[in-house]
């Protein structure tokens, strides 16, 4: 018996965050590394294209991005999407190990919980129903409640980029990854309709002509060039094991959103099934959050800031409380 479109799409997809959650510790290695020798990305330097640790880091994510292009033409995003839960303990383990980042018990239970909030939405997602023609495509994204979630999705994006960034970007991480993950929903949804596209047309169905089809192909174009220079700014001004799981939690909801509303993922679905994967996000989103208040802070503190902890030698630097000082005005 061949191997069903859904299973296809779900070992893309776990291809696809392995190499994802490799390539944000060798970024952030390469910003690292960028950041001693020039302008930081997160304050507008560009040094990291400089950067073999940040190319290698940006190939193994155009590999990943390209796996969950085709994972997203055999299935439907909201079996794809939630697999992305496998790039956060990929990323963390590496950010351990490579980076230093340190990685707290409960941390890795917050881990385990998206791992199984995720098999949940798995083991209850539909089966995906492919459109004949990028027309019919078009059809489903100029309906009313899509046009409604773009034109809100722009108006946010818009605000952030020019209100926010500028006043809370350095301090505020969902700022950058708003943007991403706002851009990163549009995106899906294009790169699924290029997909689409791409497979009828080796079908012998050529979908080349349509404007359609070429339209698709400038929005996901712009949408990823936007993420990824958000996302950079991310990965250099924050702790890349907290840019990972929020980014998820962010990407994965406005994802099944569009998606939903888009290609009417839940038409035909039980309420029993719709509410397994309501309670697998939940699940997901439980998980994301007992990680992001485990982790620590970066271990390095503002520039001029001083830090002294009360540890002893019995306890260990696990239980230590400690107190930070921002700025030698703290003396005077």
């Amino acid at each position: 018996m061949g191997m069903s479109d859904n299973v296809r799409g779900l070992v893309l997809a776990m291809l696809s965050s392995l190499f994802i959650g490799t390539s944000f510790i060798l970024k952030k290695k390469g910003l690292k590394r960028a950041a001693a020798a020039g302008l930081r990305a997160g304050v507008g330097g560009y040094a990291y294209l400089l950067q073999p640790l940040w190319w290698a880091g940006m190939i193994m994510m155009i590999v990943g991005e390209i796996a969950n292009f085709v994972a997203y033409i055999y299935a439907p995003a909201v079996l794809v999407t939630p697999l992305g839960a496998l790039s956060i303990i990929v990323s963390a383990v590496l950010a351990h190990f490579l980076l230093k980042e340190r990685l707290q018990k409960l941390g890795m239970l917050g881990c385990l919980s998206c791992i199984v909030g995720s098999v949940i939405i798995v083991l209850h997602a539909p089966q995906e129903h492919t459109p004949t023609s990028v027309a019919e495509i078009w059809n489903l994204a100029t309906q009313p409640a899509f046009l409604i979630f773009v034109a809100a999705t722009l108006s946010i994006v818009a605000s952030l980029i020019l209100h926010f960034e500028p006043r809370y970007g350095q301090t505020n991480i969902l700022v950058y990854l708003g943007i991403c993950s706002f851009m990163g929903s549009i995106t899906v949804v294009s790169i699924k309709a290029i997909g689409i596209a791409i497979k009828l047309t080796l079908e012998g169905i050529s979908q080349i002509m349509y404007p359609q089809t070429w339209f698709f192909v400038t929005v996901a174009v712009i949408c990823v060039i936007t993420q990824l220079i958000y996302l950079n700014k991310a990965l250099d001004t924050f702790n890349a094991a907290i840019v990972s799981p929020i980014y998820y939690v962010m990407f994965t909801t406005l994802t099944i959103v569009a998606s939903v509303i888009m290609f009417k993922d839940w038409s035909g679905q039980d309420a029993s099934n719709i509410a397994s994967e309501i309670c697998g996000f939940i699940t997901v989103l439980t998980g994301t959050i007992i990680l992001h208040i485990t982790r620590e802070q970066e271990s390095a503190g503002p520039q001029g800031a001083i830090t002294w902890y009360d540890a002893d030698g019995m306890n260990g630097w696990d239980d230590a409380h400690y107190m930070t000082l921002h700025s030698s005005d703290s003396f005077k």
